[in-house]
């Protein structure tokens, strides 16, 4: 047996253990170890990718060592090994306690970034509550504004502009709903929010046009051409436009600019 698996034969038996016990008896028993041990150890397992054994080594240091420059790295490694396993939530309680007791450290723009990774990843479909995308805005969101000229925040835009267009989704989706029942209110709220709030997203053209059907179904014909001018104006080779004209022109009207409308402040011409 050689020195170097004999070391490498402990430290994972330490790990085991640590990720073994959990009542107040055994962390009693814990013999308290040099921290480059156990933070070697955690390394090792991170770059094996045995990334819960990496977790929990990460998280031995900070609790053996909390005062120490080490348990600093670990905090921040730990929830990075947390996020390797999906194991989201506890991913950012780890980077926010690292943000909590070191705000200025050089290292607190990938906390932040981390933190909106694990909303972002957790992003469910259309179907389902949208509480997890929300997150997910908010925290890229946050990136941005803290950290405008890092490569955290360029990937936290591409990220932004993906959830924006998921929100969006769910607003039609649910607007499609209501209008299919024939309430035209609160699918004319639907469609209105997709566009005062998400109107650089992909849904925007069909919203608009939703718009223009919703509108003449309430008899609202000034809104309705309002909607379809926007439309063109915007999106003239889009389908949504072609359906919308055609719905207008069935009805002897055409798309009308009216600076009367909400659509004006909202969608200046």
């Amino acid at each position: 047996m050689t020195a170097n698996w004999l070391k490498i034969s402990v430290m994972s038996a330490l790990v085991l253990g640590v990720a073994a016990c959990s009542s107040k008896d055994d962390e009693d028993r814990y013999v308290a170890r040099d921290v480059e041990v156990l933070y070697n150890l955690a390394q090792d397992n991170l770059a094996r990718g045995r990334y819960k054994f990496a977790a929990a080594a990460f998280d031995e240091v900070e609790r053996q060592h909390p005062y120490s420059v080490w348990a600093r790295r670990a905090q921040l490694m730990a929830a990075y090994s947390h996020y390797m396993t999906n194991s989201y939530d506890d991913a950012i309680l780890a980077a926010q306690r690292f943000l909590q007791l070191h705000p200025g450290n050089r290292s607190a723009p990938y906390a932040y970034y981390l933190i909106a990774l694990c909303h972002y990843e957790q992003v469910s479909d259309v179907g389902r509550d949208q509480q997890k995308t929300i997150d997910a805005e908010s925290a890229l969101v946050e990136v941005i504004r803290r950290f405008p000229d890092t490569d955290y925040a360029k990937d936290a835009k591409l990220k932004l502009d993906l959830t924006r267009d998921h929100l969006a989704g769910k607003d039609m989706e649910v607007g499609r709903f209501y209008q299919k029942r024939r309430e035209f209110l609160a699918a004319e709220n639907r469609f209105r929010a997709v566009i005062e709030n998400y109107q650089t997203t992909s849904h925007a053209p069909e919203a608009l046009h939703r718009l223009v059907e919703v509108y003449l179904a309430l008899g609202i014909e000034d809104e309705a051409k309002m909607a379809a001018a926007v439309l063109g104006r915007n999106f003239p080779g889009s389908k949504w436009y072609r359906y919308s004209y055609s719905l207008l022109s069935g009805q002897d009207m055409v798309p009308e600019v009216s600076e009367k409308s909400w659509l004006s402040k909202v969608w200046p011409f």
